[in-house]
């Protein structure tokens, strides 16, 4: 089951290198069988403008989201998804995006809360891809439906609700915010939040310090000093706002370091940020 692992160096050093594609290593397999290519985007409007060869679209909030309450799809509405965009579930899949794949990550997380067994993520997303000027195109790819099945959601091993967070507090907590959200300074637009700060006992390690501008990998030893304050062994729990940039840490948590009981809060602030009669703290009084 599932396409060859990419060797490249970096990758080997990560605790599962089998998580990870290059941009040379997926331009070199485009079309072969039993490989998948998923973009997924902050910006929808993104995929119109040029993608990967193949590549299908899948929406964050349009489709990866319940059209009706604060929750991930159930198991039937991804198992039609998934044949909708042509995806069994022996595919290799490869999902990349923008913004250093904060939704990508999203995505592959939630691949991963219905046990897809092969999912992996495009080093550098979108940016990679596009900054070698590799091929693109604006083709939206008509592929034939799958008998993919219908398998029920796993939340618990990777998934944190804030009852979880509210009252038996994780032992490490991470804020990967920006460090002026996580003081609480007040945004200069628009918020999701009524209130601004962090909550009570999280840490503030911003996701960016794990990876290089260009949006790639920063290597193992580099991502270990970032997190170095961290016991791998204990429950770590990540957020941010709406839970894709803390999707990005736990991937790499997960996947780059090895974090077994690494999972997302993906309610985030924007939830816990309009609770009623949950506390918050904050530095920038």
């Amino acid at each position: 089951m599932g396409v060859e692992h990419d060797p490249h160096p970096l990758f080997q050093e990560f605790a599962n290198p089998e998580k990870f594609v290059s941009a040379a290593w997926l331009s070199a397999r485009l079309g072969i069988n039993g490989l998948k290519i998923v973009e997924s985007d902050g910006d929808a409007f993104l995929y119109d403008i040029g993608h990967i060869p193949g590549a299908v679209r899948i929406g964050w909030n349009r489709d990866l989201n319940d059209p009706v309450r604060r929750d991930v799809i159930g198991g039937e509405a991804f198992a039609a998804l998934m044949r909708s965009r042509g995806i069994s579930r022996e595919d290799t899949v490869v999902v990349y995006g923008d913004s250093a794949n904060w939704w990508a990550a999203y995505t592959a997380w939630v691949f991963e809360l219905f046990g897809h067994p092969d999912v992996r993520l495009l080093d550098g997303g979108r940016d990679a891809w596009m900054g070698e000027e590799r091929d693109t195109s604006f083709a939206v790819p008509v592929l034939p439906e799958t008998d993919y099945p219908v398998v029920e959601r796993e939340d618990a091993a990777i998934r944190t609700f804030v009852a979880a967070v509210r009252d038996q507090a994780p032992a490490q907590l991470i804020d990967v915010r920006a460090p002026e959200d996580y003081a609480g300074c007040a945004p200069e637009g628009p918020s999701l939040s009524l209130r601004h700060g962090h909550i009570p006992g999280a840490g503030n390690i911003p996701w960016g310090n794990a990876v290089h501008p260009n949006a790639r990998f920063k290597t193992r030893a580099e991502i270990e000093e970032v997190y170095s304050g961290l016991d791998p062994a204990k429950p770590t729990v990540t957020y941010c706002d709406l839970g894709a940039a803390a999707a990005h840490t736990w991937y790499i948590l997960r996947y780059v370091l090895g974090f077994e009981q690494a999972s997302l809060y993906d309610g985030s602030w924007a939830e816990w940020g309009n609770l009623v009669g949950v506390p918050i703290e904050r530095s920038a009084d």
